[in-house]
């Protein structure tokens, strides 16, 4: 992409920096979201309730004001690209555009999706100019070839991380990912599959949702169909709350929020849950049992009066989330970093960009953009960050990603919703708050890891098994041997189809116990006048006529060379068969083991034993002396 065609198209979100050196009173800032959305909404009070903290307390800037210009996107994404040129659409948002922050700006915060951040993080690489976003949370957008663009709340990578240890967590192997295909929707799904395959998990269909702008209900109800007809019954909807709302209602109309079912959703509907109560009831049932996330920022008494100030802030027209937190938090990262900044003895100064003064005219004026000459400081004042907000403590990791990322698990129940759990990646799952675990050693010990029970789709408290028998599926083909004989371990029941004996019960039993669906039917092998070949029936698995075979097969040496065989499950070999007679106990069972005879024999031998050492040794050993009596207890 030419770089100049993506400064012009840049050039409408972050307007024109002036030349020259900024007056001491004022440090601005610019903000890009959408203010139309929930997170745009509470992020814009928020904001100017951090604006307005930082300029009451005049020691955190020595004096100087932070000013900062907010700029509503409205959606727009501005452009369309076909082959190598870009076109700019043309929207009323033009006649503004050049007039949006027309002062020295340091720094901006926002934009508010992952689409937009990938273009603007180029020019915010170019003229220098740190990009903060608490919600443009793409995985890839904390790559190396974004070095001016931070992260201020967990990114997607550590929510995917999440929602695969509770894949994990409840047994399930496979799932479907719904999503929106955008640059938001694809990396977080990509950074899913990569972490459920480390688990040895796996994404079985991915099915893909349009825009937010351009979704319909009769575009998600094709897609959800194709949904239903998959094995996996574990969902993850990874989208918008426009779209996700519409996807639930859809879903429950087809009957796929059921017993059964399984949805887990990324942060978009806590956000939906927290700002929007009470919901709807049509909205509230389409969303019975889902799980979803929220990000963890632990209690503080700071917390607590910034939600009781939010009524008064917000005048009860939005509820408070945790992305407003954030949005706050992040204002007040940049009036510390501004603050090192002159500490350090920084100005705020701009410099030409001589890659631009050839592009001169027009209504854009390339050549008034400049490059921030202080923002690799100001970019590293921002990183070296260590302070408590209202999201508890801030610290970047070398990676730019943030100390201890966690989330709330969230159960919704009826109108409102249940905490079933946190996780954090430094301990998991885990049903005490992650904070009081950062002083121990981690435990990510299986046995460790722990959830409140959950009521599922369908109100239930059973854990949906997460798989059906798909309908779409290729059946395996078994084959089961039509013998006569021996038809207790297989044999067809005469004038059906069906197949019993104990041989079936065993792999029927096997089928039950795998976290997964297997499709099969059996084929019976054999014209059930005589006993089959078994080799050539093992021969048949091997030339494709059948997937596998059932039935009392022996393991010998030249079968094994060409298939799999499970363990042994019968007995094979020379037994005794002795008769059983049960006999009543007594005082004397001690007898049976011998014959009266035999009794009489040992008691003769032992007398006569006696007798013989009694001769030996009367004479010269005292103790067989004495009274006849004394002589014989000592016989004895």
């Amino acid at each position: 992409m030419n770089l100049v065609w993506l400064l012009q198209l840049s050039v409408l979100y972050f307007g024109v920096l002036t030349e020259g050196v900024s007056t001491p009173e004022d440090v601005n800032i610019g903000a890009i979201f959408t203010f139309g959305t929930i997170n745009g909404r509470v992020a814009k009070i928020a904001m100017e309730a951090a604006v307005k903290d930082v300029n009451s307390n005049s020691s955190v800037l020595g004096g100087r004001k932070l000013a900062i210009s907010m700029h509503d996107s409205n959606y727009s994404g501005f452009l369309s690209i076909i082959g190598d040129n870009l076109i700019l659409v043309p929207i009323p948002l033009l006649v503004t555009a050049l007039q949006y922050m027309e002062n020295d700006t340091v720094a901006i915060i926002g934009p508010q999706n992952s689409v937009m951040a990938h273009v603007l993080s180029h020019l915010a690489n170019e003229l220098q100019v740190p990009l903060l976003s608490f919600t443009a949370l793409d995985p890839t957008l904390s790559a190396l070839q974004y070095p001016f663009f931070v992260q201020t709340a967990p990114n997607d990578l550590f929510q995917m991380s999440a929602i695969a240890e509770m894949v994990s967590y409840y047994g399930w192997r496979e799932v479907i990912a719904v999503f929106t295909d955008d640059d938001h929707g694809r990396n977080g799904i990509a950074s899913l599959g990569d972490i459920l395959a480390e688990r040895r998990c796996k994404i079985s269909y991915k099915a893909a949702l349009p825009p937010e702008t351009e979704v319909t209900r009769g575009g998600i109800t094709d897609i959800l169909v194709k949904v239903a007809m998959m094995e996996s019954r574990v969902i993850v909807l990874h989208t918008y709350s426009k779209s996700g709302l519409l996807v639930f209602d859809v879903a429950h109309y087809l009957g796929m929020m059921e017993s059964g079912y399984a949805w887990i959703t990324t942060t978009w509907l806590s956000t939906v849950l927290d700002s929007t109560p009470p919901l709807p009831l049509v909205t509230a049932n389409s969303i019975q049992g889902v799980l979803t996330l929220r990000p963890h920022t632990p209690d503080s008494e700071r917390k607590r009066a910034f939600i009781s100030r939010w009524s008064q802030l917000s005048g009860g027209s939005i509820g408070l989330n945790p992305y407003g937190l954030y949005a706050y938090d992040t204002v007040w990262m940049i009036a510390h970093a501004v603050r090192t900044f002159f500490d350090q003895g920084g100005t705020i100064s701009f410099s030409n960009d001589s890659r631009l003064n050839d592009v001169v005219g027009g209504t854009l004026h390339f050549e008034a953009m400049s490059i921030f000459d202080g923002g690799k400081q100001l970019l590293n004042n921002i990183l070296q960050t260590n302070m408590r907000g209202l999201t508890g403590p801030i610290r970047f990791n070398a990676d730019k990603s943030l100390y201890y990322p966690a989330y709330d698990v969230i159960n919704v129940i009826g109108s409102g919703f249940r905490q079933i759990g946190y996780w954090s990646n430094y301990s998991g799952l885990s049903v005490v708050p992650p904070e009081t675990l950062y002083a121990k050693p981690p435990n990510r010990s299986s046995s460790n890891q722990k959830l409140h029970n959950v009521i599922w789709p369908g109100e239930t408290t059973k854990k949906p098994r997460g798989w059906v028998f798909p309908n779409n599926g290729r059946q395996l083909r078994i084959g089961v041997p039509n013998r006569v004989s021996y038809q207790e371990f297989v044999s067809q029941v005469s004038g059906t189809d069906m197949i019993k004996g104990y041989c079936i019960d065993v792999f029927l039993a096997a089928i039950n116990l795998l976290p997964y669906g297997v499709p099969y039917r059996f084929i019976t092998y054999g014209d059930g006048l005589k006993n089959p070949s078994y080799t050539k029936l093992v021969n048949m698995i091997t030339s494709n006529v059948f997937d596998a075979a059932v039935g009392d097969i022996a393991i010998v040496t030249n079968r094994t060379k060409i298939v799999d065989f499970t363990q042994p499950y019968i007995e094979s070999g020379l037994v005794v068969v002795a008769p059983v007679k049960k006999l009543n106990s007594s005082a004397w069972a001690f007898l049976r083991p011998f014959t009266p005879m035999m009794w009489c024999v040992t008691a003769a031998f032992f007398l006569l034993v006696g007798a013989v050492v009694w001769i030996l040794e009367h004479r010269l050993n005292d103790e067989f002396r004495g009274p006849p009596k004394k002589q014989f207890v000592t016989i004895l």
